[in-house]
């Protein structure tokens, strides 16, 4: 026998009420059936909720112990079939979000904060738990749109495409490769390459530039933070691939130096992927429109 829902709610109300019989008109219950059903939650933990000869009725510790429980958790409960009933009927929009890229960050926060400020209706939230199975969790309901830029093949999502970017190699300003026009794969075979410390199948340095070539650097080097990663490229202690949006604004400073990736650059779409059923609807539409413009 488990606690129940009603359980918690007669505890409420006996502390409210005090007495057993006004309990049980208020649940339209007869009073030897709302004694039954105190007797029985009694019985199956072998303790006495209640001083029964007490006017008015009395907790005993354990009772205490029970009411408190109710009292922190029913107001929740409330709170959460209320939520749900609104979600029902449409009052409520949702928009929760993952992400399969290390450094979209960087200019995602300063959408959403955009977002609400223009939708504070919509429950935005972003997840970080699934990060690494995304798609997964879209499918199943989860999140209700993953920002990625590979498009994988499923039935019933779209990927919305929200900008294009070029991935660049970014060097200390006195490094050798800052002065080539272009860097080659063969260029990194020397070098200590920084890498966001995810999976290296997601890494489009690898997919897209040095694998193709069977190339690996002399060494890699994970670094959680883009702002470390800049330090340690200026420093000379490595070399990174990062979007232009992160170092535009340490190339503008003069802290380091950026080359395109191949003689035509290495260029990449970011994709918004949405259920089918999600897409037309206005407040998704507004938010890949935020998403387009950061």
């Amino acid at each position: 026998m488990m606690i129940e829902h009603r359980d918690l709610h007669i505890l409420l109300l006996l502390n409210e009420t005090h007495n057993i019989t006004e309990t049980a008109n208020r649940l339209h219950l007869t009073q030897s059936a709302l004694s039954h059903q105190l007797k029985k939650l009694e019985n199956h933990y072998g303790v006495s909720l209640f001083q029964r000869k007490t006017r008015p009725l009395r907790f005993t510790p354990a009772g205490q112990m029970l009411l408190q429980l109710a009292q922190e958790i029913m107001p929740k409960l409330q709170q959460a079939e209320q939520r749900l009933k609104e979600y029902a009927e449409g009052k409520i929009k949702r928009l929760y979000l993952a992400v399969e890229c290390h450094n979209c960050f960087e200019w995602l926060l300063p959408s959403l904060d955009r977002y609400r400020q223009q939708h504070p209706q919509v429950d935005v939230d972003l997840s970080l738990s699934v990060s690494f199975d995304a798609i997964s969790a879209l499918q199943k309901g989860d999140v209700d749109m993953v920002i990625t830029p590979d498009i994988h093949q499923t039935t019933g999502i779209q990927y919305q495409p929200l900008f294009e970017y070029q991935l660049s190699l970014v060097v200390a300003n006195s490094h050798p490769l800052a002065r080539k026009a272009f860097i080659e794969p063969a260029d990194l075979a020397q070098e200590t390459l920084l890498l966001y410390p995810v999976a290296r199948a997601r890494l489009d340095i690898f997919n897209y530039f040095l694998q193709p070539a069977h190339i690996e650097p002399a060494q890699v080097r994970t670094v959680e933070l883009t702002q470390m990663m800049l330090h340690l490229v200026a420093g000379g202690k490595g070399v990174a691939a990062l979007p232009e949006w992160i170092v535009s604004e340490a190339v503008q400073r003069g802290y380091v130096s950026v080359r395109p990736l191949g003689e035509d650059g290495l260029h990449r779409t970011l994709y918004a992927a949405v259920p089918d059923s999600l897409v037309p609807l206005p407040y998704v539409q507004d938010f890949l429109q935020i998403a387009k413009q950061m």
